[in-house]
């Protein structure tokens, strides 16, 4: 299941991993966020305990969407090492985000 990231447990979960993480920057009200969430799930299943994955609701996270400029939703992240390393921007297959993902583990 996808980890559940906040303002408060990022710099902890997400920046001090050791793995690859995929944050998926998603808002309950936005429809392309509801197509990708089953997808994120999906692969957090499959890379479980090869790659972190998880969600930040940037309604209730303010301040992580800011710093990383998030502008459009869905936004997924790819960061390694505490730096991000790849980026998409909406909605799309999740083949698409495999590959991204094997590219950096």
């Amino acid at each position: 299941m996808a980890l559940q990231f906040t303002d408060a447990n990022f710099k902890s979960t997400v920046l001090d991993s050791d793995k690859v993480t995929i944050v998926d920057f998603w808002a309950e009200w936005c429809g392309p966020c509801r197509m990708v969430g089953p997808i994120v799930e999906e692969i957090a299943k499959e890379y479980d305990g090869k790659a972190l994955v998880g969600k930040v609701d940037v309604d209730s996270n303010p301040e992580t969407a800011m710093k990383y400029g998030i502008r459009s939703i869905p936004t997924i992240l790819f960061i390694k090492g505490g730096e991000v390393v790849d980026k998409q921007v909406g909605a799309v297959p999740k083949a698409q985000l495999v590959s991204i993902l094997q590219k950096h583990l």
